[in-house]
């Protein structure tokens, strides 16, 4: 294998890719999980087969790298889940929509809402694409066919639009 003999290689990933994903698995209960880390300690071996040094055997090679591997993989989840948590503890402390910020936003929505429909079809259109959908004024052109200074017209007037016409609202 060392040498780029790819049957070499084929050989050991026969012998070895079971038991290595059953050790994983035995860790980890997560069958797309388990198939990634061996799939990745496999590439690695090829990759690395120039500069390899092999200690003991190969199996065991293989079984501390899998070793590893899955240990590194509940370290990062759990540090996501800790980052998870975090962040919605944040949220709760600095986001705390009490009904009255809910019943404002709803009122706002339903507000920019209407005065969104009594803005011409085109413009409406061209409004939606952008704000609801987050659509690319490059985009929008190519989707309607139109050109990109025109998108650009478009989001302008109905931009000026809400603001004057929802101006005493945001006060």
């Amino acid at each position: 294998m060392k040498k780029g003999n790819i049957a070499a290689f084929e050989e050991i990933y026969r012998l070895y890719w079971s038991g290595l994903y059953s050790y994983a698995y035995n860790i980890l209960r997560n069958k797309v999980v388990c198939e990634e880390i061996v799939q990745e300690i496999f590439l690695s071996l090829w990759n690395k087969r120039h500069e390899l040094k092999i200690t003991h055997s190969l199996k065991a090679y293989l079984f501390t790298a899998i070793k590893f591997q899955t240990l590194n993989y509940i370290k990062s989840e759990k540090v996501k889940r800790h980052y998870a948590e975090s962040y919605s503890n944040f949220e709760k402390i600095f986001f705390d929509n009490s009904n009255e910020e809910n019943i404002y936003l709803s009122d706002l929505k339903l507000k920019v809402e209407k005065e969104v429909s009594k803005l011409p079809e085109k413009c409406q259109q061209i409004y939606r694409l952008s704000r609801d959908k987050h659509q690319s004024i490059k985009n929008i052109a190519d989707l309607l066919n139109i050109s990109h200074k025109t998108v650009e017209n478009q989001l302008t007037k109905a931009l000026k639009y809400l603001r004057s016409s929802l101006g005493d609202f945001l006060i």
